[in-house]
C-alpha cells in the first residue's frame, strides 16, 4: 500500500520481509492557477463568460452552512483539453472527423491524466517575438531535452515551462498582460508548440502534454492547427499550468484532474505533482500500465448531481449547461456551467460548516439547541477560514482504505424514516481487526453502493436524494460525529463516500457530522461511484478546482493501483 508519511516509511524499514522504501518524504507541488473574479482566469474575448462565485446562503438563521453557486466555463484557470476541442464527430464526415471526436471529458480514461513529468525548459523563448505573435516551441526544443535527459514516450507528460504564468498571472489591471494584451497585439504572445512539434511528439507516442501558457495555441494563427495536430492522435493536455519550475526535469509524478462534464470538449481542472521518495515512481508506473479506476460519476443536467433540499425553496443551484457559442464545423455548442459548488464529486472543506473567526453567528433556535448538545459531547464547534483553495493537496490524496458498509443497508425501522443507517466506530474497528489499523495519511472511503444504484437520469432521479429525504425510502449509510472523532484520533484527514453526502438524511446528525469534521480540520470527499472496484493497494487521488473562497469544490477522484 502506498504511504506518504515519513514515520510510516521509517517503520516499514524495520519490518522483516518488507523492502526499505527510503527515508525521503513525498512532497506535493501545486501547479494550478487561482480562480477568482479579479484574475484573468477566463478567455477574454466575447462571448466567453466571466467566472462568477456567488454566496447562495451563509451561516446564520437561514442556514447552518455556507453554500456557493458557481458559473464556470471549461476554459477557466488551469484547464484540460480533449480531442473534440478540434476533432469533429465521425458522423459529420468532415476533413477533421474521426472517432476521437466523441472523446469528451467524461470519456477519457483515468490513467491518461497522469504520468511522469518531463519538463522541457523553454524559458529562453519568453517574450522573444513581436507583439501579438507567439514564440514557437519546435521539435528541436524537445530533442534538446532528450539529449540532456532521455527520450520522451508513452506514460510521460511533456510540460513546456516558459515561466509565462508565473510572471504574468496577476490581478487586474496588471492581469491584462496574461491574455488580453497579447490577443490585442499589445505585447508578445505566449510560447507554444507549433504543429510540427505535435507531430514529432506523436511519433514518440506521448499522450499527455502541458503548458504554462494560457492556451496550447500559438498566436496569431496557429492555435487551431496546433490543437488539431495533437488532438487528432488522442492527446490531452493541460493549459494554464504554473509553478513548473519547482519540478525536476524528470522523475516527478504529474496529474491533472478535471470535473467530469458530459459532452465537454474541455474542462476546468486542478494540476499538481509529487516529488521525493518512492511514491512518485510507483504512481508513474501505475499510470503507465493503465492501472486506474475512475471514481467520479458524470455531471449532466438530467442527472441528480445536486442536493435538492427538503421543502420549497430549500434546493441548491441545479447543475445546468448554458450554451453561449456555436461551432458550425464541430456542430457543438460551447457552454458554461451554472452549478452548486458541491455538485457531483466534491470537496467538503472545514469552512463549509464553520464560520470564520470573529464572526458572531445567529443560528435558528433549533440549530442553537443542536449546537448546545454537540458542544456538551464533542467540545467547541470552532471556526475556520479554510476554504477549498487553502486545503492542502496531501489531505485529499493517500492510500485508499475502503470500508464496506453495505451491510447497513436495510437495517433501519421504517417507522423512523427519514433516517440513515449510522456508520459507527464499531464498523471501523471491525474493519481494522480484519485489514489492519488505519494510519495517518490514509483516506477512508465508505462503500455504501448508493450512488451506483440510484444515480439515474430523469424521470427516475428521485431515488437518489428525494425519496430518502422525504422518508419514503431508507437514507444512505452515513457516519455520525463519534466516527469522525474516532478517525481523527487515528490521524485520518480525509473521509470519502460513494453516497450523495457524508451527512445523511437527518439534518441534526448531518450538521453534527460536518461540525465534527470541520472543527478537527478534516475534509470530506462526497459523491463517488465504483468504489467496489478499488483494489486493496489503491492510492486515492482527488483535487478540487482551486477556487478562492469556495465552500465546496467540484473535482475528480481516481485511484491508481
Amino acid at each position: 500500500m502506498y504511504k506518504t508519511n515519513l514515520w510510516i516509511i521509517t517503520a516499514l524499514i524495520l519490518l522483516p520481509g518488507i523492502p526499505a522504501l527510503g527515508a525521503e518524504e513525498t512532497r506535493f507541488i501545486d501547479c494550478s492557477l487561482l480562480v477568482a473574479p479579479e484574475y484573468p482566469c477566463t478567455w477574454p474575448t466575447a462571448p466567453f463568460p466571466r467566472f462568477v462565485i456567488a454566496p447562495q446562503r451563509t451561516i446564520g438563521p437561514d442556514s447552518p452552512y455556507n453554500v456557493d453557486t458557481l458559473m464556470i466555463d471549461g476554459n477557466t484557470g488551469t484547464q484540460l483539453d480533449v480531442p473534440p476541442h478540434s476533432v469533429a464527430r465521425p458522423e459529420l464526415k468532415r476533413p477533421k472527423s474521426g472517432t476521437l471526436g466523441l472523446a469528451t471529458t467524461e470519456k477519457i480514461e483515468p490513467w491518461q491524466f497522469c504520468g511522469e513529468a518531463c519538463v522541457v525548459d523553454i524559458r529562453d523563448l519568453l517574450d522573444q517575438a513581436p507583439k501579438g505573435v507567439s514564440p514557437l516551441v519546435l521539435p528541436e526544443h524537445v530533442k534538446r531535452f532528450e539529449k540532456q535527459h532521455r527520450p520522451v514516450g508513452f506514460g510521460d507528460v511533456v510540460l513546456f515551462h516558459s515561466g509565462y504564468s508565473d510572471r504574468y498571472y496577476r490581478p487586474f489591471p496588471q492581469g491584462s498582460r496574461f491574455l488580453a494584451d497579447p490577443v490585442d497585439s499589445k505585447t508578445p504572445g505566449f510560447p507554444d508548440p507549433n504543429p510540427d512539434c505535435m507531430e514529432f511528439l506523436a511519433t514518440r507516442n506521448v499522450m499527455a502534454l502541458g503548458t504554462d501558457s494560457p492556451s496550447m495555441g500559438p498566436l496569431p494563427d496557429l492555435a487551431e492547427p496546433t490543437h488539431y495536430a495533437g488532438l487528432k492522435y488522442g492527446m490531452i493536455w493541460t493549459e494554464g499550468a504554473t509553478n513548473l519550475g519547482s519540478l525536476p526535469s524528470t522523475g516527478a509524478f504529474y496529474c491533472l484532474l478535471s470535473p467530469k462534464h458530459q459532452g465537454g470538449p474541455y474542462g476546468e481542472g486542478r494540476a499538481f505533482a509529487m516529488v521525493g521518495g518512492e511514491l512518485p515512481q510507483k504512481l508513474i508506473e501505475s499510470a503507465r500500465s493503465k492501472r486506474a479506476v475512475d471514481l467520479s460519476p458524470t455531471l449532466a443536467p438530467d442527472l441528480p448531481a445536486t442536493f435538492p433540499g427538503l421543502g420549497t425553496g430549500r434546493h441548491r443551484q441545479f447543475y445546468l449547461q448554458v450554451d453561449f457559442l456555436y461551432s458550425e464545423y464541430l456542430d457543438l455548442w460551447h457552454h458554461t456551467h451554472l452549478m452548486d459548488s458541491m455538485s457531483g464529486t466534491n470537496l467538503v472543506p472545514p469552512a463549509y460548516a464553520l464560520p470564520p473567526e470573529g464572526v458572531t453567528v445567529q443560528y435558528s433556535p433549533e440549530v442553537r439547541g443542536w449546537l448546545a448538545e454537540y458542544e456538551s459531547q464533542y467540545g467547541k464547534r470552532g471556526t475556520s477560514s479554510l476554504t477549498t483553495d487553502k486545503v492542502p493537496l496531501d489531505w485529499t490524496c493517500g492510500p485508499a482504505r475502503v470500508i464496506d458498509v453495505t451491510n447497513l443497508v436495510g437495517t433501519t425501522d421504517r417507522s423512523r424514516w427519514p433516517k440513515s443507517p449510522e456508520i459507527t466506530p464499531a464498523q471501523i474497528q471491525a474493519y481494522e481487526r480484519k485489514y489492519g489499523d488505519l494510519e495517518p495519511g490514509d483516506v477512508v472511503i465508505f462503500h455504501t453502493g448508493h450512488v451506483d444504484k440510484y444515480y439515474r437520469p430523469q424521470p427516475d432521479e428521485s431515488a437518489l436524494w428525494l425519496e430518502p429525504l422525504r422518508g419514503r425510502t431508507e437514507g444512505w449509510p452515513a457516519p455520525g460525529p463519534d466516527t469522525i472523532v474516532y478517525l481523527h484520533n487515528r490521524g485520518v484527514k480525509c473521509i470519502a463516500t460513494d453516497a450523495p453526502d457524508l451527512g445523511g438524511v437527518n439534518p441534526k446528525q448531518a450538521l453534527m457530522t460536518y461540525w465534527a469534521l470541520g472543527s478537527r480540520e478534516m475534509v470530506g470527499v462526497e459523491f463517488l461511484h465504483h468504489v467496489g472496484q478499488v483494489p486493496s493497494d489503491g492510492y486515492f487521488l482527488f483535487a478540487a478546482v482551486k477556487i478562492r473562497d469556495c465552500h465546496g469544490g467540484p473535482g475528480r477522484a481516481i485511484v491508481l493501483y
